[in-house]
């Protein structure tokens, strides 16, 4: 049988085996875009790692958009108080 390795970023493989995605990270990225989208579970597993990760990523940036923009509109408002 061969030895358990752990890799760098959260990852286990098996020497000589095929690198396998961690299972917990999984279940964040369903998470993740259930919580955003409402897509159900079945639909987001069904989907390749990759498709996954540019759907997380995509999310990300719309997040990532949205927290500018509200930061940029409390800035303002604290101003026009002045």
């Amino acid at each position: 049988m061969p030895q358990l390795l752990h890799r760098g970023g959260g990852g286990y493989y098996r020497a000589g085996g095929v690198a396998r995605y961690p299972l917990d990270r999984i279940y964040e990225e369903v998470a993740y875009i259930a919580y955003h989208f409402h897509w159900p579970d079945e639909a987001i597993l069904g989907m390749s790692h990759q498709d996954r990760r540019r759907w997380v990523e995509e999310i990300d940036q719309i997040n990532r958009r949205r927290n500018a923009e509200d930061e940029q509109r409390i800035t303002s408002a604290f101003k026009d108080l002045r």
